[in-house]
């Protein structure tokens, strides 16, 4: 009966320790140098003294430079330092106990390596985009994730591929900057923790099967010749109401119909001058028609 408690008060014990881990927070400033325990004062006294032993030679070592766009992140005994990160600038480190990570807080570009996705019609597509992000926090980003540009690169083809596949083909090429919003959003409260800000995300291009494009683009001809023939049909009855208008104007005065020949006569004329015109009165072929 002992064995068993003292297996189940390891159990909780550890259990507790790694809830008590999940919960740490890497930006509390009072963390770091409290918690070296007495091995790691030794080793901290230790390389004080050879510091001091070594002096001057001790600062080609000891002093590290970080850029305007970098910090550095210093454990000691493998343990965070209290105080953040450093930089920009110089700061200084113990030898043989201090290690330090340099973290770049610029903005990193990343194309998306293009995703085959299913989209909710049951059509396939091939997409491009692109991402922007950068490190917000330091601290987070080399102690709560391994790569945390990796990290980011991989989630953003997932979610790529997870949003763009509960959409349509048509809200994908025609709501591509909605959809490029959301993607954002969700990124970036992912990446949250890992101390990752995504700044944006853009699509750059939607590829489709060459038998779908046939398609689309047979599709788009029908529905432009449909058109085409619906305008020309009604610049038809236009036209014949026109000339039904003008045949009738003309039937009220037929002084009015022998200067439209006189008109015609002036318009062939200048036009082609070789042609021999011989008017015929109306009158003369309407007697010979009712014969």
């Amino acid at each position: 009966m002992t064995k068993v408690d003292s297996k189940t008060t390891e159990m909780s014990t550890e259990a507790v320790n790694v809830k008590d881990y999940q919960n740490i927070d890497y930006n509390d400033d009072n963390r770091g140098d409290t918690g070296l325990g007495l091995c790691g004062w030794v080793l901290t006294i230790f390389s004080l003294l050879m510091f001091l032993c070594t002096f001057p030679l001790s600062l080609f070592f000891t002093l590290k430079i970080v850029q305007e766009y970098e910090r550095a992140v210093i454990f000691r005994v493998g343990r965070l330092v209290k105080g953040g990160a450093r930089g920009p600038g110089i700061f200084f480190i113990l030898p043989c106990i201090d290690n330090y990570l340099k973290v770049d807080l610029r903005v990193v570009s990343f194309d998306v390596p293009p995703q085959e996705i299913l989209t909710r019609d049951s059509v396939t597509i091939t997409v491009d985009a692109v991402a922007y992000f950068r490190i917000s926090n330091p601290i987070s980003s080399v102690c709560n994730i391994e790569d945390a540009q990796r990290s980011t690169k991989l989630l953003a083809a997932t979610t790529l591929r997870n949003e763009l596949g509960t959409k349509n083909l048509s809200e994908v090429l025609l709501e591509r900057d909605t959809i490029s919003h959301s993607i954002q959003q969700i990124l970036d409260a992912a990446t949250d923790p890992w101390g990752v800000k995504v700044e944006r995300v853009e699509i750059k291009d939607v590829r489709l099967p060459q038998m779908l494009q046939r398609a689309m683009a047979a599709e788009a001809e029908a529905s432009r010749e449909a058109k085409a023939k619906v305008i020309a049909a009604e610049g038809e009855m236009n036209a014949a109401r026109a000339l039904k208008e003008a045949s009738d104007v003309i039937s009220e005065s037929p002084q009015a119909l022998q200067l439209r020949y006189l008109q015609t006569l002036q318009t062939i004329s200048a036009e082609k001058n070789s042609t021999i015109i011989f008017p015929l009165p109306i009158d003369m072929i309407q007697r010979t028609l009712g014969k």
